[in-house]
């Protein structure tokens, strides 16, 4: 098996396992919200709020009519890791995204995608090529020139920063 292969193996195995245990978390622990994405071309934003940990989504599209996506934010049973998903739970968008950024707060990125189809109806998720967009230490960005627009869904889960005693 290729390293890049096992890699991606690895953090399948890793994202499950937050699913999992977000599923299994209290309702302290995990929050889903509905928001409608909206094109027009002007940049909007989004966000979520658990605990002392933020997720912010900011965007701007165009073509269409608005379409549903909803938010989810997840801090694990230790408080040692936050997640944050956006995306279209119908599957593949149809807006033509100029731009996007997925921030969080209170976290350090160690893990981050997007893609430009999620897996419903039978489909697979379909992640962007690794030129189309830039990950930070707090950040998910498109990259100028690179990125197709296309996107369907972002992950993104940080370690937080806990001040030790």
């Amino acid at each position: 098996m290729a390293c890049k292969d096992h890699i991606n193996s690895c953090v399948k195995l890793l994202l499950l396992s937050v699913v999992l245990c977000a599923a299994r978390a209290s309702a302290d622990r995990t929050k889903t919200l509905d928001f409608d994405v909206k094109p027009g071309g002007v940049v909007q934003t989004f966000s979520a709020k658990l605990k002392k940990y933020k997720c912010t989504f900011r965007y701007a599209c165009q073509g269409g009519t608005n379409e549903q996506w909803q938010m989810s934010v997840g801090l694990s049973d230790d408080d040692q890791m936050f997640s944050c998903s956006v995306w279209r739970p119908q599957g593949k968008s149809y807006l033509f995204f100029t731009q996007f950024k997925a921030e969080i707060k209170g976290a350090k990125i160690e893990y981050a995608t997007a893609y430009s189809q999620t897996a419903v109806g039978g489909q697979r998720d379909v992640a962007l090529k690794e030129e189309e967009y830039s990950v930070s230490e707090s950040s998910v960005t498109h990259r100028e020139g690179t990125f197709h627009s296309e996107l369907s869904k972002l992950t993104v889960i940080g370690r937080t920063r806990h001040d030790e005693l």
